[in-house]
């Protein structure tokens, strides 16, 4: 294990409206604000998207289980931005709920808000980490610095 220790900064609430890209929007404001590093929580739902929900065989390099959802999910998350050379690395993993449905992944790419997202983001600050990719797993991995 490795760590770092560093401590709060600003706060955020933010809302995302019904058609937003949800890593596209926060993205934009992680740039605006100028957020290097931050934890983020959220309720609300998500219309269509894609999710990565965990590897076909636990095995390094992984091969990821994609899937496609659509129609609408009641939705809760958490997620991490990390900003390196290349932006902010935005990671979310989300829980998810249709009738008697569930879904849990890694939320990704063009997901799409359906209604409302309400989200609480902190700002660390002094924390010394960002994101890259690593070697063995091909992933963008969060590193210590």
């Amino acid at each position: 294990m490795q760590y770092t220790k560093g401590s709060l900064g600003r706060v955020f609430l933010l809302k995302f409206e019904d058609d937003d890209v949800l890593i596209d929007r926060l993205s934009a404001f992680a740039r605006k604000e100028r957020i290097k590093a931050a934890a983020m929580i959220f309720i609300g739902a998500l219309k269509k998207g894609d999710l990565v929900t965990g590897p076909k065989l636990p095995v390094i390099p992984p091969s990821p289980n994609k899937l496609t959802f659509k129609d609408g999910w009641e939705a809760m998350g958490i997620g991490t931005i990390f900003t390196n050379s290349k932006g902010p690395q935005i990671h979310i993993h989300t829980g998810m709920g249709k009738k008697d449905k569930v879904l849990t992944g890694c939320l990704r790419g063009k997901s799409k808000v359906f209604l409302v997202i309400e989200a609480v983001l902190l700002e660390l600050k002094g924390i010394k980490a960002g994101k890259e990719i690593d070697p063995a797993t091909g992933l963008n991995l969060l590193k210590i610095l």
